[in-house]
């Protein structure tokens, strides 16, 4: 596939070419264009005019920038990124960023800067506390879990919408790197040396197994709403200037994952990143921001299900949706995060694309907190089945974190 990239030189050229930038950017006045594309897919620069105006320009590349050329991937993720950006804004705005256009001939979107912003994983790393992130983002997975469901659009126009958004490309990375490969080495895997036995004895477990399983069989069949596809504290940003104990700004960004699935997969996501972020600071002898890292766990929970209460009574079809329905998909869709958790967080440890939070700690700590994640993992899997209470999930992470703790 022939186009050409954004760089440093051609950028100025090409927002002059872009009327949905008139007024957002003068490109005529640019002081500065940052590439910042620390993802595994995208090309992402911050253009920056001498006006105090800012636009961010993403482009897609032809194959996964992590890897290089030896992994080709279809640029069409733009597209389905760009669409994902656009009707999550429109159910629940603030809480993503603005999109201005999509270049389908370059597939570039560009979008509001969020200046004044920063990635939320980096500020969990660093010890800061981001009061209401957590149920900021339960509210935004309900309010799209609502309104591109069946809840709340008409059944003929969802099963279009669900044909459209159809990513199978980037689905397939998620069903090989998170559900197979933690237990079907192909050569991407790797742990310290030291957690070849726990990595092991993982990828042996025919519980684990049977439970992922189950869990990549529901995110390939269960097409209920269009779903961020990618939701972890890496892909959330809060507001830089609020430190400890500040209310915080909440935006969920780089969707290019979205497609038609579980509901319940990115509160999993969300909930395993919480998992890890307090495996890094138990690792640190932490224990107080470990302990605030997993309350976020029931803040994400019970903001989306408050919100999903406050959108339900507005549901398309109530003749035989009836109250009890609601309460039967919440049931269901805790349970099914559970597994999802367990399947993200030992991904992270073992699998491509690693956690930060655990990857930068000394090696002699690290030990013990990838150890008592994938421990976590597999706990996690086995009690979805029997207690699947929000208290159960943050005692078992307490218990199995700091039990597997070293180097203290």
């Amino acid at each position: 596939m022939d186009y050409e990239f954004l760089n440093q030189e051609n950028i100025p050229d090409y927002i002059r070419s872009r009327s949905e930038l008139t007024g957002t950017i003068n490109a005529d006045a640019i002081t500065s264009i940052t590439e910042v594309g620390d993802g595994n897919l995208n090309l992402v620069f911050i253009v920056e005019d001498s006006l105090g105006q800012s636009v961010v320009l993403k482009q897609a590349l032809p194959y996964v920038r992590l890897v290089g050329p030896g992994w080709p991937m279809t640029p069409e993720r733009g597209a389905r990124e760009a669409n994902a950006l656009v009707t999550h804004a429109a159910l629940s705005p603030g809480l993503v960023p603005v999109t201005y256009f999509f270049d389908h001939d370059r597939y570039a979107i560009g979008m509001e800067n969020l200046s004044g912003f920063r990635v939320w994983r980096g500020a969990l790393i660093e010890g800061l506390r981001h009061e209401g992130v957590a149920r900021d983002m339960g509210r935004y997975v309900a309010d799209v879990a609502f309104g591109t469901s069946v809840l709340g659009v008409d059944a003929e126009v969802h099963k279009g919408l669900v044909a459209q958004a159809s990513n199978p490309e980037l689905c397939k990375i998620t069903e090989d790197l998170v559900f197979a490969e933690p237990y079907d080495d192909i050569g991407r895997n790797a742990v310290l040396e030291t957690n070849q036995p726990d990595a092991d004895e993982h990828s042996k477990d025919p519980d684990m197994i049977r439970a992922m399983g189950e869990a990549k069989w529901i995110f390939m069949t269960h097409a209920e709403a269009l779903i961020h596809g990618d939701l972890h504290t890496g892909s959330v940003m809060v507001r830089a200037d609020h430190g400890n104990e500040g209310p915080s700004g909440s935006k969920a960004f780089d969707s290019e994952f979205a497609f038609y699935g579980p509901v319940s997969f990115d509160i999993g996501a969300l909930w395993a990143n919480y998992a890890i972020s307090a495996a890094r600071h138990v690792a640190l002898g932490n224990e107080e921001m470990a302990h605030w890292s997993l309350g976020l766990v029931a803040q994400t929970w019970n903001g989306f299900v408050e919100r999903l209460r406050e959108l339900y009574p507005q549901r398309i079809d109530s003749r035989v949706w009836k109250d009890d329905l609601l309460e039967s998909l919440v049931t269901r869709w805790k349970q099914e995060a559970w597994l999802f958790a367990a399947a993200k967080m030992s991904r992270r440890i073992v699998g491509l694309a690693k956690a930060a939070d655990i990857e930068t700690l000394e090696p002699s700590i690290r030990e013990g907190a990838a150890r008592g994640i994938l421990r976590l993992s597999r706990h996690l899997a086995s009690q979805s089945y029997t207690n699947t209470d929000i208290e159960n999930f943050v005692s078992l992470a307490e218990t199995v974190l700091r039990d597997n703790r070293t180097g203290h």
